[in-house]
Parts: C-alpha cells; sequence; structure tokens
C-alpha cells in the first residue's frame, strides 16, 4: 500500500507492479474481489463491446441518457490525457481524490489477486458508480468481451458495434474468433444489439446458445438517409425522423448513432428520446482523438486514435471528403502489436509526406522500425522524430497554412501530441 498522501501519478505506477501480465484476460480475479466489495448495482447496465466505433457509442449514449433525465455513469479506456477521463459521472470526470479513494477500498478488498493495472482501474469505476447511486452504468470492453473485466458485471442489455481483425495475439485469428470473444457479453434474456456487418453467423449461434434477445441493424432496426441531408432511424417499433447528422465526424458515426438508439430503446431507456432531444444532442457531441479538429500553431490539426485496418479504412474514407487543396503531414506512431501494413496502407493515398514517432507506451514500435514501414509501404521518405516535441515541430515546419496535420495510428500517440500542442501553446 502506497503512503496515505500518494497521489495518483503514483497510484497508477504501481498499479502496473500488482500483476506479473499487462494483459491477462479472465474473470475469477476481478469476480472475487468484486464479491468483497457487494457493490449495489443500479437498474440498468448497458456494456458496449466491438471492435471500433465502442467510444463514440458509449459516449452518444451517455449524453442521450443524460438529456432525457437520467444520471449516469460512463467509463471508458485507454484515456487520452488524463486517467480521469475513464470514469465520468454526469458528464464530469472524476476527481482525483475520487479515484484515490476508490483505489484504497479496492486494496483494502484486493487480498493476494493478482489484479491488472485495467481490472483494478475497473473494479475502481465499478465502485465510484456505486457510490454515486447512479439510474445507468454505461461501460466500454477493453478487450473482447467474453473475459474482460467490465463483464464480470451483469448487464442489462449490449451492444456489438463491429467486428473486425484487433488484438488477434489474445482474442484469435479471425472474425469468427474474434466474433466470439466479443459475443461473450450476452445475457441469456436481455437484449444484443448488432451493428456489424460481418461475423453475425457466429453472433447468431452465440444467441441462441446463451438465450439472448438479437436485435440485427438492417434487419430489425436500420438508419435511412433523406434527400434533405437528414436521416431517419427505423426500430422495431417506432421511427425517428428528420435527425440531423451526428457531430462526431465520419459517416459511420450515423451508423453508430442508430445502433445506441435500437440499444436504449431494447433496454427501456428510450422514453423522452425524441427526434427533438436527439438533434439537441447528437449534432453538439465530440469526443477527444475521434477525428477531431483544431488549430495551433496556426495550422489545421486532425487527430484520429485509428489503431487497426478497419478504423484506418474509416479514417481513409473521411479524408477523401476533407480534401483541402493543401499537402496532408502524418504524424503516426503505432504499437507493436498492431497491424502496421493494415493501419498505414489506407492511408497512403491522402498523405503527401510522413514522420514517425514512438508512441507513448512500453509496447510500442520504434520510430526507426515504423519509418521503414511506412516508406516501404508508402514509397515516400519518412522522417524519424526522436521526441513527440521533434515531430511536432517538424511537422509544424513541413505545413503551410493550407496544410492540415494528422496524428493517428495510437492512442498513445494522439494524446501526448495533444499535451504537446497544449504545452507549447
Amino acid at each position: 500500500m502506497l503512503a496515505s498522501d500518494a497521489p495518483l501519478s503514483r497510484w497508477l505506477s504501481w498499479l502496473e507492479t500488482l500483476s506479473p501480465s499487462e494483459i491477462n484476460l479472465g474473470l475469477e480475479r476481478v469476480l472475487e474481489v468484486l464479491a468483497r466489495l457487494d457493490l449495489r448495482l443500479p437498474p440498468h447496465v448497458l456494456i458496449i463491446a466491438g471492435t471500433n466505433g465502442k467510444g463514440s457509442s458509449v459516449a452518444m449514449a451517455d449524453a442521450l441518457l443524460r438529456a432525457s433525465g437520467k444520471r449516469s455513469g460512463a467509463y471508458t479506456s485507454p484515456h487520452i490525457r488524463s486517467y480521469n477521463e475513464r470514469i465520468v459521472i454526469d458528464g464530469v470526470a472524476v476527481s482525483d481524490a475520487e479515484i484515490i479513494a476508490s483505489f484504497k477500498r479496492i486494496e483494502a478488498a484486493r487480498g493476494d489477486a493478482e489484479l491488472t493495472y485495467f481490472e483494478f482501474g475497473t473494479l475502481a469505476a465499478f465502485d465510484i458508480f456505486a457510490a454515486a447511486n447512479l439510474d445507468v452504468w454505461v461501460l466500454e470492453v477493453g478487450m473482447g468481451g467474453r473475459l474482460d473485466a467490465t463483464n464480470a458485471i451483469e448487464s442489462s442489455a449490449c451492444l456489438i458495434t463491429n467486428i473486425s481483425l484487433d488484438h488477434c495475439d489474445w482474442l484469435g485469428p479471425d472474425v469468427e474468433s474474434i466474433a466470439y470473444e466479443k459475443a461473450g457479453v450476452m445475457r441469456r434474456g436481455k437484449p444484443a444489439i448488432f451493428a456489424g456487418s460481418v461475423a453475425g453467423q457466429t453472433i447468431s449461434q452465440v444467441a441462441r446458445e446463451k438465450g439472448a434477445k438479437l436485435i440485427v441493424a438492417g434487419q430489425d432496426f436500420s438508419a435511412v438517409d433523406n434527400d434533405d441531408g437528414s436521416w431517419t432511424w427505423k426500430g422495431p417499433t417506432r421511427e425517428l425522423r428528420a435527425l440531423r447528422k451526428p457531430g462526431l465526424k465520419g459517416a459511420f458515426q450515423v451508423r453508430n448513432a442508430a445502433a445506441v438508439l435500437a440499444l436504449l430503446d431494447a433496454a427501456g431507456l428510450g422514453d423522452g428520446i425524441d427526434s427533438e432531444l436527439i438533434n439537441r444532442v447528437l449534432p453538439a457531441l465530440s469526443v477527444t482523438g475521434r477525428l477531431q479538429e483544431l488549430r495551433a500553431h496556426n495550422r489545421a490539426w486532425l487527430f484520429d486514435v485509428a489503431h487497426n485496418p478497419a478504423a484506418s479504412e474509416a479514417l481513409a474514407s473521411t479524408l477523401e471528403t476533407m480534401q483541402s487543396g493543401g499537402q496532408l503531414i502524418a504524424i503516426v506512431g503505432v504499437l507493436a502489436d498492431k497491424d502496421v501494413a493494415g493501419v498505414i496502407g489506407p492511408l497512403t493515398q491522402w498523405v503527401d509526406r510522413w514522420v514517425a514517432m514512438t508512441a507513448d507506451s512500453h509496447r510500442a514500435l520504434p520510430a526507426n522500425d515504423l519509418a521503414r514501414q511506412v516508406s516501404n509501404l508508402s514509397g515516400k521518405p519518412c522522417l524519424v522524430a526522436d521526441s513527440i516535441a521533434a515531430a511536432v515541430e517538424f511537422a509544424r515546419r513541413c505545413a503551410s497554412e493550407n496544410d492540415r496535420i494528422l496524428v493517428t495510428g495510437s492512442f498513445f500517440t494522439v494524446g501526448p501530441v495533444l499535451s504537446q500542442l497544449a504545452a507549447d501553446s
């Protein structure tokens, strides 16, 4: 146990020492500590799994719930700049003091369980939410679903956004294996929304085995584009017309919004969520690091945490619609276990100049190795930056006022660059 006055940064460093494995999928340890905590659960727990779109979907669900009068807690991971971003109550990130107090309670209940950093933090989120006496918890799965720490809580409904290749070392070598792991969040007799377009057979099979109430995009609900640029949500029992597009960029965000509406409707949380409320809430919503635009150093910057092939393809599709006439300079950093070709390949058509940096993680692919692969894939030179500050400075000097700087490849790239820009301002 740390000193009673230890800051949050010390606690977070200490959490990394509790388990010999950074990732250790399995529910036994979390369930053991949960039983000792004996937390009071809310009327509704929504769990959101999938390869991409989880964070955006959590943000949409949380915003709509709060606007409709519910007290909501949202748990997401990883964070972009501050650990506090992971645990949000009524739209506000909890304080260092609240997190530290919860960490102390988890440690008191832990015994000799070797909790990972993620497991310890997830239990703390549960503990904080329980103390706040909320109406709804909205939980983002960290990895997979079946054996993820978030799945230790009995959910009342779930959403699986999509299935594609990612975390293959832990979840399996193909989309069917990954779909099986993600489908593990389903519960008997409870609604399960599937918004994806692949691995539907595996999802359906697991739903039948578990006895979940499967609700599928394109069959039980849909998003229909209207001629005036609005869209219509068609659900099992009602329609919502003349909806404005979400403020989150990317055409795929309408699909995410449609799935979130299906989730809330199926969970019995749709009362009060009408077209007027949706049009007031979703167009104004933004999420840090998800196609986030800002101006800094008199340059246009675009941040996106795309870190797998499907996310990179979605980013490339959005870049196609954002052509400004200038050049695109990309700062990229990825983790060593990622599919570099799958992340970089879709972007090569749009990126004019590359800067490789080492993402801020001990699992990062070194900038030298990344630059070599980027050059081979793109056929263009790739500068190697020896620091975050160097990457930012080189991109800034290369870009004119008409150019755009893209920062992508990992949460551990986007967050540090955003922090660097804030420090420079």
